[in-house]
């Protein structure tokens, strides 16, 4: 009986450390895009080789719907092309630098 019990409360045990541990790697995601004018935003950028939202969306702290406008943004003011990808993903390059 007591055996049983002291797996029992191991187990739980490891359970709140593994819960904890999860509410710790959370991030939250901004849903505020940066200023189109802003230079950090133009100069982190023309750094990147491909541009796709997910490398926006990790490099700025979005959420991948805010990137995926942000680029369409940029796209529509010629700062970035389209240079492919398909349906579900685009790929972008800085315009200056094609």
């Amino acid at each position: 009986m007591e055996y049983a019990q002291e797996v029992q409360e191991k187990k739980q045990q490891q359970a709140k450390k593994a819960k904890a541990k999860l509410e710790l790697e959370r991030k939250e995601r901004s849903i505020r895009l940066p200023e189109l004018s802003d230079d950090k935003l133009i100069s982190d950028l023309s750094r990147m080789g491909a541009i796709t939202p997910y490398l926006i969306a990790a490099h700025f702290n979005l959420k991948l719907s805010a990137a995926k406008e942000l680029l369409e943004e940029l796209a529509k003011k010629n700062l970035v092309k389209n240079v492919g990808g398909n349906s579900r993903i685009r790929i972008y390059q800085v315009a200056a630098a094609s």
